[in-house]
């Protein structure tokens, strides 16, 4: 009974279900949005992309915990699985109301901690996240 709360403008494209899905439903949303991710999200990594479940030979145990252990295979799918990432959010990076902050750390939860916000060694895209999401919130160039 949930579909009838989805846009509209998503439910009458394509399969409902699909419209759960951030990168069908962002493009729908009218209030301004600021996504703050991490394009290689340790816990996707470690629960989505390459759960122990499907991995009963443990061949990703030890990259699932820190890439630096991944094999050059392994690291291509990283890759892959941040590439399709970024070209899920390509039409919200155009909005003019919406934000993002999308880094290439192994990482996950970024905005609940101080010391990813404001320390000098936090993640960086020429800005802290904490100065990204407050030029976006403030209109600040």
């Amino acid at each position: 009974g949930v579909a009838k709360n989805l846009p509209r403008a998503c439910t009458s494209r394509m399969d409902p279900s699909q419209c759960f899905f951030p990168q069908y439903l962002v493009q729908n949303i009218k209030t301004p949005l600021f996504i703050l991710n991490a394009a290689y999200d340790s816990w996707q990594v470690q629960e989505n992309l390459a759960p122990p479940e499907a991995d009963p030979n443990g061949v990703w145990h030890h990259c699932r915990q820190n890439p630096a252990n991944c094999s050059a295979g392994q690291l291509e799918v990283l890759q892959g699985f941040r590439m399709k990432m970024l070209t899920a959010l390509r039409g919200f990076s155009a909005s003019r109301v919406g934000g993002m902050f999308i880094n290439s750390c192994f990482a996950h939860c970024q905005s609940e901690r101080q010391d990813t916000w404001f320390a000098p060694n936090s993640p960086r895209l020429k800005k802290t996240i904490a100065e990204s999401v407050g030029d976006w919130y403030f209109d600040r160039s």
